[in-house]
């Protein structure tokens, strides 16, 4: 049986991408601190390992499976906190990573990564969306300072020591069991404050667009560069690939959607635009279609509604986030 280990698996996106890997018939193992990750996240059949992925046991397990996958989904994902703590971001997202590509590099070189980077702040602000891979890489905080040193030393993995890898470039990714803290957190908060029949905060008029992707479109492509041939080894952006729907969406669509969604009115309340926000970010996808064979197949209104629908059979009444706005 093909084994796969994910790291992150008890978190949003690394649950339902290691249900996908469950569901084709593999041999799954999840990593994960349960910092932000919850231990009901991870599906039955999946064996789970509390572990940090700076702990050299992660490194000792990775040694012990030798597994044909390693799906990385573990960060520090608080662009916030990185700004706050570039240190401690560094460590968990850079040396935290070196920590398992040294184990696969010394006792699984056949093991395949597939990393979760960013495809809204790799880019920064100094580029016209939408944004293709080969774009220069401006980041605008340590998160992305980080996500984009982890692609440098995968290339230089592949390069060097023939390590195959696979980056993906996540749009803004939402849908069931999000963080109303992580990425697209907007979504996740504005059903909260729908369900409690607050109103909806936004930042500035509203008009700042991001490409929101639904969970299970990003499940797909993940599983897709997991096992599917890919391009040659070269430079940087060779074996990278945006994940969106090559759509720019405003959060003022996303809030009156999700109002429907719920059959309400909730009123949007504006607060002051926050400075240095980019404006606008969205994707070019062509190449996931070229080299994977993958397109998004959930539009927003239908992902969106899904969500709406999820968040609202789990309500309890207890939402304290109090504003949105894009990732």
């Amino acid at each position: 049986m093909n084994t796969a280990v994910i790291t992150g698996g008890a978190g949003f996106i690394g649950s339902h991408v290691a249900e996908r890997f469950l569901a084709e018939g593999w041999d799954v193992h999840v990593i994960d601190n349960l910092i932000t990750g919850k231990r009901d996240n991870v599906p039955g059949g999946a064996i789970f390992h509390q572990l940090d992925i700076r702990d050299g046991l992660s490194a000792d397990l990775i040694a012990g499976l030798q597994p044909k996958v390693l799906v990385h989904l573990a960060a520090q994902m608080d662009v916030r906190k990185s700004v706050a703590d570039p240190v401690f971001d560094a460590e968990t997202n850079i040396v935290g990573t070196l920590n398992l590509l040294e184990a696969v590099r010394n006792d699984s070189p056949k093991t395949r990564i597939v990393f979760s980077s960013t495809g809204g702040a790799i880019y920064g602000d100094q580029t016209t969306p939408p944004n293709v891979e080969t774009f220069a890489k401006n980041p605008e905080s340590p998160y992305a300072v980080a996500k984009l040193a982890v692609e440098n030393y995968l290339a230089y993995y592949g390069r060097v020591h023939g390590i195959e890898s696979a980056v993906l470039r996540y749009g803004n990714v939402y849908g069931p069991r999000q963080d109303p803290h992580g990425e697209a957190g907007v979504v996740a908060i504005f059903c909260g404050r729908i369900l409690d029949a607050q109103p909806l905060t936004v930042f500035g008029d509203g008009l700042q667009t991001r490409d929101y992707i639904y969970v299970s479109d990003v499940v797909d492509v993940t599983y897709r560069a997991a096992t599917r041939v890919l391009p040659p080894v070269q430079l940087l952006d060779s074996r990278a690939f945006n994940v969106g729907t090559g759509v720019p969406s405003d959060v003022l669509k996303l809030a009156t959607i999700l109002n429907s969604a719920a059959g309400a009115t909730t009123p949007i309340k504006h607060a002051p635009e926050r400075p240095g926000e980019q404006r606008t970010s969205y994707l070019d996808v062509k190449k996931a279609r070229l080299f994977l064979d993958w397109q998004p197949m959930v539009s927003l209104e239908d992902g969106l509604t899904r969500s709406f629908e999820w968040f609202a059979a789990r309500h309890t009444g207890h939402n304290t986030s109090t504003a949105g706005g894009p990732a």
